[in-house]
């Protein structure tokens, strides 16, 4: 696992010890990033189901000014936080352990809406429409925002979800992506 491309390029990054977290192949990495950047000027990033973090990163690294990593896992949470040291993202990034409801509710409270937000959840406890649906009815998605989706082959995500309108899908073997934008704002 490593940082694909822009200033952390070829950066090697450590993984979440066990079989719990399943990082993003850095093929399905560099295909997600062409369809949503590939680069960024600025902007703020949500990486819900962080893991090692490699989205989140890879998005700073990208042009991203600022992202928020959470996950429920201890080993996750200190492995993010040796990723972005080893990038020297620190002042960058914040970084909480949570699970996703909680964190949603904590993000909402602190009025922050993103312009990309990566969500990569455990396939086996998809929860991605009812996440998409809670972010669009709170604003947590910027107008014109982006939610890129990785998920299992076989799930068959909605095109719309409240104001979240799909804009690509594509499968890679066993993981699909899935890209959504807000279209409009109330």
């Amino acid at each position: 696992m490593r940082v694909v491309s822009g200033t952390c390029k070829g950066r090697p990054l450590k993984a979440v010890p066990g079989n719990t977290t399943r990082p993003t192949t850095d093929k399905v990495k560099e295909a997600l990033f062409n369809m949503i950047g590939p680069y960024f000027d600025g902007g703020i990033g949500l990486d819900l189901f962080a893991g090692s973090g490699g989205l989140g990163l890879e998005a700073l690294s990208r042009g991203l000014e600022r992202v928020i990593f959470i996950d429920r896992e201890p080993k996750a949470i200190q492995v993010i936080n040796e990723n972005i040291r080893a990038c020297k993202f620190e002042e960058q990034t914040e970084v909480y352990r949570n699970d996703a409801d909680r964190a949603l509710k904590a993000l909402i409270k602190r009025e922050i809406s993103f312009d990309y937000i990566f969500l990569d959840p455990p396939y086996k406890k998809q929860q991605l429409v009812n996440l998409m649906e809670k972010m669009d009815q709170q604003n947590v998605v910027k107008k014109n925002g982006i939610i890129v989706c990785e998920h299992s082959f076989d799930v068959e995500l909605p095109h719309s979800v409240g104001q979240l309108t799909q804009i690509k899908h594509e499968k890679y073997g066993m993981i699909a992506v899935t890209i959504y934008s807000r279209t409009s704002e109330e």
